[in-house]
């Protein structure tokens, strides 16, 4: 095809915020709020959790693994959001987007993976209590949190390494606040870049879908034991161990099913735009609420640790 430019890209332009921009300031604090919010929520939960040795189990481990991957996946994304958001020059880097794509992905993926693990813990926690202890050792549960780690580190370079093979030819600015993989593959030349985009696209499916798919499967095992407890008070106290990893697995998956399965068409920059905002601001907001309000031992640690030591508290 003559005429096309086919000079190699060495930095893009993210031109996410572009078009809201008498809202960038509000913006700039509203997201900011919330990610230090975010953080604060996260490190409350793994310093209630690292301090309070009731909480020494295999399902408050999990939660401590899962705040330092929201941790980190918040780190990798929002921190030059908000700087974007104050400045007019918004340029990055090929090798800075390659690496923020990679650990985007890397700890998302964790995070799915380790929404996993904690579904099958809470099987056999209600299915298989008399197994619990050795179901989910010391060990086993170390390795479970090490394989999702592992997991989440493979999709990232997969993924990565299959979007920055491609050669992009121009113009190099990314319609998104972020390097995200729909917006670069419309960057990219060359006869491969079909092929590329379907490749990707169904591995990150895959591997979503396998995941929801696990932990359906559990929560349809939990559901029916659960039903034949003979008390309702009993059947109340099984689900309520449940209840805040069943919201945010809705929480995570709703928002996930929307970037991954919505119709292909022409999308409005300020539509991608506010729609990411919801799976890097507003899903990482949301999770450490949801534990610290929908978890009942959780909640009460806190208190106990941390609410007990305030001098209102002790006047």
């Amino acid at each position: 095809m003559q005429g096309l430019n086919h000079t190699s890209v060495t930095e893009f332009i993210l031109i996410g915020f572009s078009t809201f921009p008498r809202l960038q300031l509000m913006f700039f604090l509203l997201f900011l709020l919330m990610y230090l919010f975010t953080l604060l929520g996260n490190l409350l939960i793994m310093a209630t959790i690292w301090s309070e040795r009731s909480l020494h189990t295999p399902m408050y481990l999990f939660l401590c693994a899962l705040s330092i991957s929201e941790i980190l996946y918040t780190l990798a994304i929002i921190p030059r959001m908000l700087a974007d958001l104050l400045s007019a020059h918004r340029s990055i880097a090929l090798v800075a987007c390659a690496s923020q794509m990679f650990f985007s992905f890397t700890f998302g993926f964790t995070h799915s993976f380790l929404l996993t693990v904690m579904g099958y813990d809470r099987y056999v926690a209600i299915c298989h209590p008399l197994r619990y202890n050795v179901l989910m050792s010391p060990r086993g549960c170390a390795c479970l949190v090490a394989w999702s780690w592992v997991g989440g580190s493979v999709m990232g370079m997969v993924v990565t390494t299959a979007i920055f093979n491609l050669v992009f030819c121009g113009p190099s600015e990314i319609r998104h606040f972020f390097c995200h993989v729909p917006p670069l593959l419309k960057l990219a030349c060359g006869s491969n870049a079909p092929a590329v985009a379907k490749g990707v696209g169904l591995v990150c499916i895959t591997a979503l879908l396998g995941c929801f798919l696990l932990i359906l499967l559990s929560y349809a095992f939990i559901v029916s034991t659960i039903l034949r407890i003979p008390s309702a008070e009993g059947r109340h106290k099984a689900f309520s161990t449940c209840a805040s990893h069943l919201t945010v697995v809705v929480v995570h998956y709703g928002f996930a099913s929307v970037i991954y399965l919505k119709p292909k068409g022409p999308q409005s920059l300020e539509g991608d735009t506010l729609m990411g905002i919801t799976y890097t601001v507003l899903t990482p907001f949301l999770s450490p609420i949801i534990f610290s309000l929908r978890n009942k031992d959780l909640k009460t640690a806190i208190k106990k640790t941390f609410l007990s030591k305030l001098p209102l508290q002790n006047s």
